[in-house]
């Protein structure tokens, strides 16, 4: 539970643990996805637009050396006070505030924690039977470094990430939490039939509709912007790059994510199985096949 302007919130919480560092290291750290708001005790949502990260730091630092304490009893408070002392501003955490993936985008962002080993086989440069080496790419220099090691500590690198038997990689807290799941889906149901209607009636209210930018362009030059000046054919949305903020669209990404199925492009297409200039999209087993224009 959280205090906001007053009132106590509870926020939903998915938690999966990490036990290697990029170099296969012992490194256990948390991946945390926590919703953006949350329910008070009568039941109303409440968004949260701002998150202090500086704060989450210390609280952070606060309650896992708290924990420590609780755990090892006061033979660290050595320890303790010379981390405080190291890390002032609070022990380190990468957080950022951004929207959820699609489902499919998610489920691949958790398996890469939760169904994979501590370094992929395709970072391994070599095994000849007495020794591996392999490569990963250091967080602070951010570059590729190259290790070699003997096949015993090898496996014992890799075999220190298995967990104890029962013991859970994956935790659900608050509004995620198993026991509250059906209530708490039931309540956004409401509520997202409340703003859903709050929503229609503001564009029923609206009398000049918003024009996207190719009406804009047309209205404003009289050229169609998405029409080809060499050829004339229309054409298709790729990309768009923002300077400042990079990619905000990417349509390779759409089609990965499985923005488009077989039915339908055979459906734009008008039956054939085919894009632009008759490249293939679609194979006979409906494996995607990219299309060159």
């Amino acid at each position: 539970m959280k205090e906001i302007h007053g009132e106590e919130i509870e926020f939903g919480y998915i938690v999966v643990l990490q036990t290697a560092g990029r170099s296969a290291e012992y490194n256990p750290h948390v991946h945390i996805m926590m919703t953006a708001g949350g329910l008070d005790k009568q039941d109303n949502w409440h968004d949260i637009e701002y998150i202090p990260f500086d704060y989450f730091h210390k609280k952070w630092q606060y309650f896992l050396f708290k924990m420590m304490r609780q755990e090892f009893g006061r033979k660290i408070d050595t320890l303790i006070d010379d981390l405080y002392n190291k890390y002032p501003d609070g022990i380190v955490a990468h957080i950022k505030m951004e929207k959820v993936p699609k489902k499919e985008k998610l489920a691949k962002y958790l398996m890469k924690y939760v169904g994979s080993p501590p370094i992929a086989l395709s970072r391994i440069l070599k095994y000849d039977g007495k020794s591996v080496r392999y490569w990963y790419k250091d967080h602070r220099t951010r570059q590729k470094e190259i290790e070699e090691v003997s096949v015993i500590t090898f496996i014992g690198r890799m075999v220190q990430h298995i967990l104890p038997k029962g013991f859970q990689r994956v935790r659900y807290y608050g509004l995620h939490a198993t026991c509250k799941a059906k209530k708490v889906a039931q309540k956004l149901k409401e509520v997202f039939k409340t703003v859903t209607k709050k929503v229609q009636s503001l564009f029923n209210n609206v009398k000049t509709g918003y024009k996207k930018y190719r009406e804009r362009i047309k209205n404003l030059t009289g050229k169609d912007p998405f029409k080809c000046l060499s050829c004339g054919e229309e054409m298709i949305l790729w990309e768009i790059w923002v300077p400042g903020y990079g990619k905000i669209y990417d349509e390779l990404e759409e089609i990965r994510s499985g923005k488009y199925d077989p039915i339908e492009f055979e459906e734009k297409s008008g039956g054939r199985n085919t894009g632009r200039n008759g490249a293939t999209l679609w194979g006979e087993d409906n494996i995607l096949q990219l299309s060159l224009w």
